[in-house]
C-alpha cells in the first residue's frame, strides 16, 4: 500500500517542465527535445508538438507459464505543447490519456525529461508580468 501510494508522485518532471521551461530559447528546447512532429503558427506565436503516440505500460507485468498474463497500471500517450513568443518558451502544456502506474503525465516524461533536467542546470529566470526577471519559483 505504501508503494502504491507514493507511486503518483514519483513522476513530476512533466509537472516541473510547465514552470522550468518557460523562458527557454527555442534554439535550447529544440536542442534538447529534438526536431518538433508539428509546428506552426497561431495569433502570432509559434506551437511546437512532440507526440509520443506509442502507448507506454505501467511497470508491472505479471505472467504465468499458462499463457495468462496480467499488466498492472494504465496505458499512456502523451503530447507536448510548447507556445514560444519571441522565441521563448511562454507555455508547456500536455495532452492525450498521459497517466500510468507510475503517475499523472508519466507517459509525458521521455518527451520532456531531458530539457527539464537541462532547465533546471541553466536556471533560466522567470520573467514577471512587469518584465522584470524574477527568481525561479521552487
Amino acid at each position: 500500500m505504501i508503494l502504491l501510494a507514493c507511486l503518483p508522485a514519483c513522476t513530476t518532471a512533466p509537472q516541473r517542465a510547465r514552470h522550468e521551461l518557460v523562458g527557454l530559447s527555442r534554439a535550447d528546447l529544440v536542442s534538447c527535445a529534438g526536431v518538433p512532429d508539428v509546428e506552426e503558427q497561431r495569433d502570432g506565436q509559434d506551437v511546437l508538438v512532440w507526440k509520443q503516440d506509442q502507448q507506454v505500460d505501467g511497470p508491472v507485468s505479471i505472467t504465468t507459464p499458462f499463457l495468462f498474463g496480467v499488466s498492472i497500471g494504465g496505458r499512456g500517450t502523451c503530447h507536448v505543447i510548447a507556445t514560444l513568443k519571441d522565441d521563448r518558451v511562454s507555455r508547456i502544456a500536455y495532452t492525450g490519456p498521459s497517466t500510468t502506474l507510475n503517475g499523472p503525465l508519466a507517459a509525458c516524461a521521455p518527451l520532456i525529461s531531458e530539457c527539464e533536467a537541462f532547465a533546471r542546470k541553466a536556471a533560466v529566470p522567470v520573467k514577471k508580468e512587469s518584465g522584470a526577471p524574477d527568481a525561479r519559483p521552487e
